[in-house]
């Protein structure tokens, strides 16, 4: 029995409630199939956490961490703790500390599943966003300067180093020749003259090594055009860590809503563990009601077990959700349904039990 310890810090709002179905679809895939089993800790690191500690996670947090096979991460953030503070020191503490360079969004429209562009179906919008996610422009470099003063100056630096640049990109294009799909860089060359102009020469130049992948380059303004507009373009996506948070919303949009939005945060090498997460926020306006769309959250756990080794299994999980989402049964309010949160998630586990026996 292969054992696996999965480090689980359900955080703020909502990522409290929604984590849970997604650990009783993984507990349950384990028990159908009987040569694997999850081990999990719970850590009660986030907001709350912080107005008792005066801080996001606990001191040695990073080593707790680092021992994991993986991290399943709910949400972070809520009203009375400034968004800068519970993002960079639980979020991104972690994914910069864990070498986390490769932030793995899909950005694919389920059967079924609402979408606000006219005349579009499922098979038009399959994309996967690979968006850098240790530097650029989240690299926390700056300074302020004369706080308060007539002369008051912020600065804000992107980092964007030749490392960092040159990995991101060939893990993408890596990714599109083993799915045999096109890859598209985004960046915006034409006004930062420095970052994109080095992000456009080192995509141009590693492409060169793969000529059997067809590529594509856009200023990020045309692709959020294209992105609404002729979506079926994009296949891989590969993209800063700024345009890459921002895109990625936009894709949320047009396959099924925020609550269908996940995120893979991946240490490659494995010589730290990667993080999973539902990227929809801690929703403090419904925390606590029972009321949550659990789709992001089972649908990162899919990403976790893929992660894991088990690819067959993270697709049956992507199959599940949408099966739900098509029979209309048993939705949350977001989707026009009037089920909770620990409904949906049961329903998930039902399909992916019907259809584990169905491959069986």
């Amino acid at each position: 029995m292969k054992n696996y310890a999965i480090a689980l810090i359900p955080g703020d709002g909502i990522g409290q409630e929604v984590v849970v179905e997604g650990r009783r679809v993984l507990d349950t895939l384990a028990t159908l199939d009987g040569t694997f089993q999850f081990e999990w800790t719970e850590f009660p690191w986030g907001c709350e956490y912080y107005t008792r500690h005066g801080r996001m996670m606990a001191e040695d947090g990073l080593e707790q961490l680092e021992s994991f096979d993986a991290i399943y991460l709910g949400a972070v953030g809520y009203p009375g703790v400034p968004d800068h503070v519970s993002l960079r020191e639980l979020l991104i503490v972690i994914r910069q500390s864990f070498d986390q360079y490769v932030n793995l969004r899909p950005v694919r429209l389920l059967k079924g599943a609402p979408t606000v562009l006219n005349h579009r179906d499922a098979e038009q919008i399959q994309m996967t966003f690979v968006r850098e996610n240790s530097e650029g422009e989240y690299a926390g470099s700056g300074a302020h300067l004369y706080p308060g003063q007539p002369e008051e100056v912020v600065l804000q630096h992107s980092v964007f180093s030749r490392k960092g640049t040159e990995r991101i990109i060939r893990y993408a294009f890596e990714l599109a020749r083993r799915e045999n799909k096109s890859l598209t860089s985004i960046s915006k060359a034409n006004a930062l003259n420095y970052s994109m102009v080095f992000w456009d020469e080192t995509f141009d130049r590693i492409k060169e090594e793969y000529p059997d992948v067809p590529t594509a380059s856009y200023l990020v303004d045309a692709a959020a055009m294209l992105m609404v507009t002729n979506p079926e373009r994009f296949e891989i996506v590969v993209t800063t860590n700024l345009f890459g948070d921002i895109l990625t919303d936009l894709g949320a949009a047009i396959s099924g809503g925020i609550g269908f939005a996940t995120g893979a945060n991946i240490n490659p090498e494995r010589t730290k563990p990667s993080m999973f997460e539902p990227v929809h926020g801690s929703a403090p306006d419904i925390a606590h009601q029972g009321v949550a769309n659990p789709f992001a959250a089972i649908w990162s756990a899919a990403q976790m077990i893929e992660h894991l080794g088990y690819p067959h299994y993270a697709e049956l999980i992507v199959q599940a959700i949408e099966k739900t989402v098509v029979e209309k049964d048993v939705l949350t309010p977001d989707l026009g349904g009037t089920a909770t949160t620990e409904q949906v998630g049961a329903r998930v586990a039902q399909h992916v039990q019907q259809l584990y026996k169905t491959r069986s």
